[in-house]
């Protein structure tokens, strides 16, 4: 499905999916700018779907607040008929809520419209390697979750180690990036998140910070 532009270089193709007119051209210029991308857009959910049976991207860029369907109900839509499409957030909004409801309907990372054009760059080449970008403040949010006392009893099975690539991985670090950032090869890395999976019961990346956040202690 993807066209190959070099030996070692694949095309990247993203979608924007956003009924604002002027962001929507200005991201796809920044995208169609950049090196090894193709970029569509769309005013809805809806319009977009017409088109992903014959032509789905890598990566969708959604927005949240939309007439027909919210962003966050059409990122479950779309990971339910296309799983392998990387769906990233790209949303005015940076309420806790909007941002785990995001990751609980599937999304794999989540940036703020204020996201400066080579960020957003990095962000979609991170996703599309399998990573999780989030902007900065929205991070600091789900560490700031995650670190809460009450979340304590759902960790208990998980070792300190599994706790930090988990963490990592909110953070938007790829599998080498973790690797790099705890001294450890990928294989270990792998292996931790074999132990993860296992232990809460997932089989992804995605599904085990949704289920992290959805098993928060009250």
């Amino acid at each position: 499905m993807k066209r190959q532009i070099s030996e070692n270089d694949e095309l990247i193709q993203v979608a924007i999916v956003d009924d604002d007119d002027e962001m929507r051209r200005g991201l796809r210029t920044i995208i169609e700018q950049a090196e090894s991308f193709t970029c569509t857009d769309f005013r809805s959910g809806s319009k977009a779907l017409e088109t992903f049976d014959e032509n789905p991207p890598d990566v969708v860029l959604m927005d949240i607040g939309m007439p027909d369907k919210s962003g966050i109900e059409w990122v479950e839509i779309l990971q339910e008929k296309y799983p392998h499409i990387h769906c990233l957030m790209l949303t005015v909004h940076s309420d806790e809520e909007k941002i785990f409801q995001s990751l609980r309907a599937g999304a794999v990372g989540y940036l703020l419209k204020t996201t400066a054009p080579e960020k957003l760059i990095t962000s979609i080449r991170e996703a599309y390697a399998g990573g999780a970008p989030m902007s900065g403040e929205v991070a600091r949010k789900v560490l700031l979750y995650f670190q809460q006392p009450k979340q304590t009893s759902v960790f208990s099975s998980l070792s300190q180690r599994e706790l930090d690539v988990l963490l990592a991985l909110t953070e938007g670090y790829t599998y080498k990036s973790i690797a790099d950032k705890l001294f450890v090869s990928v294989n270990t890395v792998r292996f931790h998140l074999r132990n993860i999976y296992a232990k809460l019961h997932v089989r992804s990346r995605t599904e085990a910070v949704a289920k992290a956040l959805k098993s928060k202690v009250v």
